[in-house]
């Protein structure tokens, strides 16, 4: 039997609407004495993450782990964490073309306190119905609490919404949860989005 349209979109923020340009740190390595990929690596290790994307710490108090575990000063973390990203032209767009289809799309992200912010810096505050940050709610992605909250937050049943999201292990957690989802790896899997979505 074929499955019915989905009727929401849920999307991760990054690696699937914002992108990091590591040619943007230009000499930075040189400058400081640390690669700023080593700097996201520490960041990402899970004892450090978790309480970072849970509300547990500020992102000022992951920063400064960060720095305490790399030996990088205080002004590499600062450049390094001055650099936001981009936001994929592409993605914004799909996302506006399914809101303005009558869909809901909720933001759905694991995130550092500061989410907001960065949102308001790319201007993108008023393309979501619902944004839902793993560091307000205390429960991060893959986490079946993590995708109800969601669905909750577009009041909208879970086998009725997509989630988009660039991370394998949330895409199964997505599925589990009830939820259609899939693994987005480019703009080229738009088109199956939209099919999805019946748009």
């Amino acid at each position: 039997m074929r499955r019915r349209p989905a009727e929401a979109l849920l999307i991760d923020f990054d690696g699937v609407l914002r992108h990091f340009d590591a040619s943007v740190y230009g000499d930075f390595e040189a400058r400081h004495g640390v690669a700023p990929a080593k700097l996201l690596e520490s960041g990402l290790e899970w004892h450090r993450q978790l309480p970072a994307v849970t509300g547990h710490w500020t992102r000022q108090q992951w920063l400064d782990e960060i720095a305490t575990h790399t030996g990088a000063s205080a002004a590499a973390l600062t450049e390094w964490d001055a650099y936001r990203g981009y936001v994929d032209a592409t993605v914004l767009a799909f996302v506006r073309e399914v809101r303005s289809s009558g869909r809901k799309v909720g933001l759905a992200t694991n995130a550092t306190d500061d989410l907001h912010d960065d949102l308001a810096l790319f201007g993108l505050k008023d393309d979501f119905d619902a944004i839902v940050s793993s560091a307000e709610l205390g429960v991060h992605k893959p986490s079946k609490e993590f995708f109800k909250a969601a669905c909750l937050a577009l009041e909208t049943p879970a086998d009725r919404c997509l989630f988009l999201d660039d991370t394998d292990r949330n895409i199964r957690g997505a599925r589990v949860a009830g939820l259609s989802a899939l693994r987005f790896s480019g703009p080229a899997d738009l088109p199956y989005a939209r099919a999805a979505l019946g748009l």
